[in-house]
């Protein structure tokens, strides 16, 4: 999962799918745990109850002064500086110490993009080509776009991109491929349903799951906080 950015409702309801589904061993966070949402501290310790592997957003370190706001729009910069009053000490040490890249079995994970984790987009072709010079496994994670789609790198180094399907059977790919599952907690492909995926490590299947939550009580919440009315309107149509 990606891109929770302190909605505590969408991420809960996340856990709930995934839990229902049969459960999972593991998380892996591809950064940006908060920023924009109205519950950072409680997302950063909902995440620290289960087995996690967690990296690096730009969210997350500009909550913590780790990188400046200078490249952030208005709003995203308001909810940024909020954020950054809201962080207990514990939460500030933990996401001091959330590296940007990490290698768990065949895949690398990074927030941006393996040339650039905290910044890059990787929303084109020739973007996502550049990209697969930069790391070795065959399969890549991301997040920070908030949108799922699959980029794939054949053997003679043509690239193309794709929606992400329900279910993407790894082990019958014959490409690399750079795999973005959505955002939870701010979706931005005009669905405003929460985004994640389940990995099978026996099967090798990647399963993409959409789910149902409380928008209006994340909604309720950044008014009575005060943050940028945007943040909280773009909840209701996915972007």
């Amino acid at each position: 999962m990606a891109d929770i950015h302190a909605n505590l409702a969408a991420f809960q309801a996340v856990l709930e799918d995934a839990q229902n589904r049969g459960g999972f061993d593991e998380i892996w966070n591809l950064g940006d745990v908060v920023g924009y949402g109205p519950d950072p501290d409680e997302c950063i310790q909902l995440l620290r109850q289960h087995r996690h592997l967690s990296i690096a957003g730009n969210h997350d370190w500009a909550a913590i002064g780790k990188i400046d706001t200078s490249d952030f729009n208005r709003d995203a910069a308001a909810a940024c500086h909020w954020t950054t009053e809201r962080l207990t000490p514990e939460d500030v040490e933990y996401l001091r110490n959330q590296p940007e890249v990490l290698h768990p079995d065949d895949f690398t994970i990074v927030h941006g993009s393996p040339m650039q984790p905290i910044w890059e987009y990787i929303l084109s072709v020739a973007v996502a080509r550049t990209n697969f010079a930069h790391f070795e496994t065959r399969f890549c994670l991301i997040g920070h776009s908030h949108i799922p789609m699959v980029f794939s790198l054949d053997q003679d180094d043509v690239c193309q991109i794709r929606g992400l399907p329900s279910k993407l059977s790894l082990k019958e790919e014959k490409n690399r491929l750079i795999i973005n599952c959505g955002g939870v907690g701010q979706p931005r492909d005009h669905d405003p349903r929460a985004s994640y995926a389940i990995l099978d490590t026996a099967s090798g299947d990647l399963y993409h799951y959409r789910v149902d939550y409380d928008i209006s009580a994340t909604q309720q919440k950044m008014t009575k906080a005060g943050l940028p009315s945007h943040l909280f309107q773009r909840l209701s149509y996915g972007w």
